[in-house]
């Protein structure tokens, strides 16, 4: 029987970016409706028409109104989970993940050669200049430490993941800001699930900054918040 899924949105401040990626999204479910159930978009605290644009696109607005990544992750868990999915997907809300990949990224949980299935973003498939430089240096030195640690071959720490509902409960998630992604990684591999690392087609935002990446402050603050994470749990 197949798991039903959804797909987990956090969004600030991401109204026009949402609007492309939302239209790009149904339009794929559409033409394959099993490939999920539900699309949760988590307002965190959005100053703009983010959870508007959302609600028209046929999405769950879920409203997290305290801003934090990790916050809008696990708003947008404990919603998909009332709803009865099995299986979440996490896409960014910038454009920047490719939804033609959802299947891609799907698969290996489904036919069960994968706990956990994370998208990465430094292969070819990528788009040139989609991931700056300050952001592979820090993801590069996050993924070489649990690489060593664990013996896990990552090249990126990618927003673009699938995971099963029961899986990611028993990580026991507690980052609330920027380490949640590599929290989600480091308990994993610490507990040696089955972690496979696909190349997905990451392109450039569609519209507007990015809140890391995009500015200087933004990435010393994540770079910091992630390796802080590898280490706390490492």
């Amino acid at each position: 029987m197949t798991e039903k899924v959804a797909i987990v949105i956090p969004a600030l401040n991401e109204e026009e970016a949402l609007r492309h990626l939302l239209a790009e999204l149904f339009d794929l479910i559409q033409e394959s409706p099993s490939l999920a159930q539900w699309v949760i978009v988590v307002d965190n605290g959005s100053t703009d028409g983010t959870a508007a644009v959302a609600e028209t696109a046929g999405a769950i607005v879920a409203a997290e109104p305290i801003r934090g990544y990790g916050r809008a992750c696990r708003k947008g868990v404990q919603t998909a989970q009332s709803l009865g999915a099995e299986v979440i997907v996490f896409l960014d809300g910038d454009g920047s993940d490719d939804p033609a990949d959802l299947p891609r990224m799907l698969q290996p949980i489904q036919d069960g050669s994968a706990d956990f299935v994370i998208g990465s973003r430094v292969s070819s498939r990528s788009e040139r200049g989609a991931v700056p430089p300050q952001a592979r240096l820090g993801n590069w030195l996050v993924s070489r430490v649990i690489r060593l640690r664990y013996g896990v071959p990552l090249h990126d720490i990618g927003s673009f993941r699938a995971i099963r509902c029961a899986t990611l409960d028993a990580l026991d998630m507690r980052e609330l800001t920027y380490g949640w992604p590599v929290e989600m990684l480091v308990k994993a591999a610490r507990a040696r699930y089955r972690i496979v690392e696909l190349p997905i087609h990451y392109r450039r935002r569609s519209h507007g900054q990015s809140k890391v990446a995009g500015t200087m402050r933004g990435s010393m603050k994540a770079a910091y918040a992630m390796l802080r994470t590898t280490l706390r749990y490492a």
